[in-house]
């Protein structure tokens, strides 16, 4: 006998209100002000006015640079605003470099498309992007003195398909760039003394990406690479795709060193999207959090999980316990392009709390008062008058508590725990 399921949208989560914008791929809160990075060019980055969560308003809009561009990330630090400009669909595109290369092999288009695992029709898209090329890709300052009129007071352009997710503060920015003579994305650093004229002070990468120096890499293709460092302190915490997890000293700036490092087994299929140490210790030991980023799901693979790592000794670290949503949690789980599993939590381990957000599995609060046994003591799964699954992004906390998350393709949410 068949059982139907019944699905709990939302538990010890009640919403305030939000707003149907576009989706987006990043949000951060700071002093009644939400700042969301949309996914999808002609959008860009909105700031939102949230002193009444009930009734949020956006206050300014400022497109990307150009309509090759997204602008899906934002940071913000005092009267600072950083955005990043990165190729739109970059990893499409990039599957016209083999295009030559097929034919020169004999194939004719049909057979081109087929071996990258495209339409026919995007042949002619992918040659156009080819032939045009992108050279937008950078990162641009802002000042928000006047959140309604964020003016922009430089534009630093980098290379490749440009800047993904990156981390700040008031004295430097952590850009995480493709840049000419490496291989994927590595960190480096610019101070924002003078945010006019942001400058270089370091660079990072892992051994074999850099080609120009003579490295060669172990790998194929882009997989290992930096997804974005976090600071914390005199450290940074950085997720390096699928070559799991680097810790960085960082106290000289200008000479970057790893300190700390570990790779999930080939087992674990996800790669590993963000890391960071939680600031509280218990028992004398020291607990980071890693999330994977779940893409497209295969049956029969793991789904993206969130790790707890012991990294008391940083040349030792080790995970010691991990948290996975069931699919029975979803009443969306199977439907064409949706992603499911793991993305990403908010980026402040300040408490037992950890607000991760699972795509189509929405929000999860979890309780790591026992690190080595993550409880779920709250969650909550947007609904949509057109039916279509929630793709919860990305979302953060302010100082009241209150809870924002951005949904990757329609949708900003205010939320308060009931419980």
């Amino acid at each position: 006998m068949k059982r139907e399921i019944e699905y709990q949208l939302a538990r010890n989560v009640r919403r305030l209100g939000g707003l149907e914008i576009e989706g987006g791929g990043q949000v951060v809160v700071q002093d009644g002000y939400a700042f969301v990075g949309h996914m999808k060019p002609p959008m860009g980055t909105s700031i939102i006015d949230v002193r009444d969560p009930s009734n949020p308003t956006v206050v300014a809009h400022v497109a990307p640079p150009d309509e090759w561009s997204h602008t899906h990330k934002v940071r913000v630090a005092g009267n600072l605003m950083i955005t990043n400009v990165e190729q739109d669909r970059r990893h499409f595109l990039r599957k016209g470099q083999r295009i030559a290369g097929l034919r020169n092999e004999g194939h004719d288009d049909a057979a081109i498309a087929e071996a990258l695992g495209v339409e026919l029709s995007d042949i002619a898209v992918l040659e156009d992007a080819l032939e045009r090329g992108y050279h937008s890709g950078g990162f641009r300052v802002w000042d928000i003195s006047d959140k309604s009129a964020p003016k922009l007071l430089s534009y630093v352009r980098t290379h490749g398909f440009g800047v993904h997710r990156f981390d700040m503060d008031e004295n430097y920015a952590y850009i995480s760039t493709e840049m000419d003579g490496y291989v994927g994305n590595i960190l480096v650093v610019y101070d924002l003394a003078d945010p006019t004229n942001p400058v270089e002070v370091s660079r990072w990468h892992m051994p074999g990406q850099h080609l120009a120096g003579g490295e060669t890499p172990t790998w194929t293709g882009y997989g290992n690479r930096l997804h974005h460092a976090m600071r914390v302190g005199d450290e940074f915490w950085a997720a390096v795709w699928h070559a799991g997890i680097r810790v960085l000293d960082a106290s000289d700036i200008t000479k970057l060193k790893t300190v700390g490092s570990y790779v999930f087994p080939k087992a674990i299929p996800e790669p590993t999207h963000t890391i960071m140490p939680m600031e509280r210790r218990v028992d004398g030991r020291r607990y980071a959090l890693a999330i994977d980023e779940e893409h497209a799901h295969q049956p029969g693979r793991l789904h993206g999980f969130l790790w707890v790592m012991d990294v008391t000794d940083l040349k030792a670290m080790e995970p010691v316990a991990a948290w996975d949503l069931s699919e029975r949690a979803c009443p969306w789980v199977g439907e064409p392009g949706v992603r499911f599993g793991a993305h990403q939590y908010r980026e402040k381990l300040d408490g037992t709390l950890v607000y991760a957000t699972w795509f189509a599995g929405g929000l999860r609060v979890l309780d790591l008062t026992d690190p080595l046994l993550p409880v779920e003591v709250a969650h909550y799964m947007p609904e949509f008058p057109e039916g279509r699954a929630p793709q919860s992004n990305d979302v953060d906390v302010d100082e009241n508590g209150l809870i924002y998350l951005l949904d990757r393709v329609r949708g900003f949410d205010i939320l308060e725990m009931s419980s």
